[in-house]
């Protein structure tokens, strides 16, 4: 009966597959948008549109679209790190050239850091942007959120750093 029981249990981890999979399709999603982004900015720098792009314009489209590849990026990180550490080994040749070196090699606690350093710089991002839309024509200010953007990063900077305060005692004490 235990051992029916944990075999069960040791298969029931099957059953997260369905969110790699919705993940996959979260990140082809994110695609889309990235791709519209792009579509809406190009014609912007040529001078196409009624309204061309100036440099402050231009660095805040490129930091839109620097967001996106970053949550895309946290994306796959999730995906291949999680499957791999919760579910499977992903099955594929070995001798592929172009798999990522850090694919297979990525734990729980490494997983950890990339997500909340990802969450830092998409933080960091969003407020940078905020920032520099200050004083631009048509852009009111609310101090509100300013102020709230700002707590909210410097919240995710000290969780990050308290993270790595973390795994680095860990790592520093004896194992029993």
């Amino acid at each position: 009966m235990e051992t029916a029981f944990e075999r069960a249990l040791f298969r029931s981890r099957w059953l997260m597959a369905p969110f790699y999979l919705g993940l996959v399709v979260a990140l082809a999603l994110l695609l889309v948008i990235f791709v519209k982004e792009l579509i809406y900015y190009v014609p912007q720098v040529l001078g196409f549109s009624a309204s061309a792009m100036t440099a402050n314009d231009g660095i805040l489209a490129v930091l839109t679209l620097v967001d996106l590849s970053l949550a895309g990026n946290l994306l796959l990180i999730v995906l291949f790190s999680g499957y791999e550490n919760f579910v499977s080994k992903l099955d594929i040749d070995e001798s592929e050239t172009d798999r990522p070196p850090w694919m297979g090699t990525v734990d729980f606690s490494g997983l950890k850091m990339k997500l909340i350093a990802s969450i830092v710089a998409i933080s960091g991002i969003q407020l940078l942007k905020t920032f520099m839309n200050i004083g631009r024509p048509g852009y009111e200010l609310n101090p509100d959120e300013a102020f709230w953007g700002v707590v909210i990063h410097l919240t995710f900077v000290v969780s990050g750093v308290l993270l790595a305060l973390m795994d680095w005692l860990s790592a520093k004490t004896d194992k029993h």
